[in-house]
């Protein structure tokens, strides 16, 4: 006992070395790939789509519905979080885990996007950024220790560090400032997590951010900075904020050139079916995007053949089910006809079938995506989605 206690094998031979918290299976630094994120609550098959759970609620979908349409990880928001119920309730509670009901991974994002989408409320300071409260106007101040310390008190599986993301287009002092800045609260957030104990006392990954602006010699150089840090991955934030695609994903072949290949890549809020595709080919292991829970809410399906708006005219007494590939239990139960009726008379039993399906599609398309990696034929993979595939323009919003 006393030499299992000192790291020693029972039989006398030195015990192995723990796991990695990622194996690269297949692919490189800008190829597609394949490979295990290693977590507290259990192992994540890459590539892999995270729904979003800003609240710790994926929006009408229980954690059992969430688990059946495929779902691996969770992605949920430090600042909304923050704001209410509070990370020392969800503490108290045993860690949003417990308090949500999931047993599976969950990341959360730092709140750096917030600086974004929140700008008119938002001071910044070299200290950290002093928000408003979106909910009644009180002011918070998150630094980057804070948003490490938030997401231990949560004790989800991934904390992301602070960053410090801008629009896009944007001259090159500001992107060189608001990069420089995102190092150094990388630095800072990661000193200070080192002191950081979860609810459950489980291990807890750290991703930094990565930002450089539109210039790929400054996506490449800020990435190459962040991948000498001791972080468990990388997440690629910053992009999808005014520029065109495909700059988007030149600018993240560029950062992910230059990351170590064999730590993950996630790439921040993005996107459509197809951008998953694309940025599976850039080298990304790791996806979120409200469109497929959102989109669901204003009545539109991704299906095989491409989006649907359930509240067209012409689904009114169509009996097919919204895509006879999909096998959840809105493409098995009902017909396009009664979730047009459904959604036209305002019933919430509308949104939660049409979340289940478009998370069940968004999760298929990645498993037949790593399927396709491992076989080798991605790119023929790719071309048989784009050739069924039609993406028509989202509905408007009521």
């Amino acid at each position: 006992m006393a030499a299992e206690a000192a790291g020693a094998h029972p039989e006398g031979g030195a015990r192995s070395e723990p796991e990695p918290s990622f194996t690269l299976e297949r692919g490189s630094e800008t190829s597609p790939r394949a490979g295990l994120l290693r977590t507290s609550h259990g192992v994540v098959r890459t590539p892999a789509f995270m729904p979003v759970g800003t609240a710790g609620s994926v929006k009408g979908l229980s954690p059992a519905e969430i688990r059946t349409a495929g779902t691996q990880i969770l992605l949920s928001n430090t600042y909304h979080l923050m704001l209410r119920p509070g990370e020392d309730l969800i503490r108290r509670q045993g860690g949003l885990h417990r308090f949500m009901g999931w047993d599976g991974p969950i990341l959360t994002d730092s709140g750096g996007y917030q600086i974004l989408s929140l700008r008119e409320n938002v001071r910044l300071q070299e200290e950290g950024v002093e928000f408003r409260s979106h909910l009644d106007g009180h002011a918070e101040f998150l630094t980057p220790e804070r948003a490490m310390a938030i997401q231990a008190d949560l004790g989800v599986d991934v904390a992301v560090t602070l960053d410090h993301a801008i629009l896009l287009p944007a001259t090159p002092e500001a992107v060189r400032d608001a990069g420089e800045r995102t190092l150094r609260w990388t630095e800072r957030s990661l000193t200070h997590a080192a002191s950081l104990t979860t609810p459950t006392g489980l291990p807890q990954l750290k991703f930094a951010i990565v930002q450089g602006g539109g210039d790929p010699a400054m996506r490449a150089e800020m990435a190459a900075r962040t991948g000498a840090l001791p972080c468990d991955g990388f997440a690629l934030g910053g992009l999808s904020v005014g520029e065109a695609k495909a700059e988007t994903w030149a600018l993240a072949r560029a950062a992910n050139a230059a990351l170590p290949a064999n730590r993950p890549r996630y790439l921040m809020g993005m996107g459509t079916p197809a951008d998953l595709l694309d940025g599976i080919a850039a080298g990304v292991d790791l996806f979120d995007c409200v469109l497929p829970t959102r989109n669901a809410r204003n009545g539109m399906a991704f299906t095989s053949e491409g989006t649907l708006n359930i509240r067209n005219a012409a689904h009114a007494e169509d009996a097919r089910s919204l895509d006879d590939r999909c096998r959840c239990e809105a493409c098995a139960s009902f017909s396009r006809a009664y979730l047009r009726h459904l959604h036209q008379a305002g019933e919430i039993l509308a949104h939660r079938m049409l979340t289940l399906h478009n998370v069940t599609f968004y999760q298929t398309l990645m498993r037949e995506a790593r399927l396709a990696i491992e076989r080798g034929d991605f790119d023929a993979f790719v071309e048989d989605f784009r050739r069924r595939y039609r993406e028509r323009p989202a509905a408007p919003i009521p």
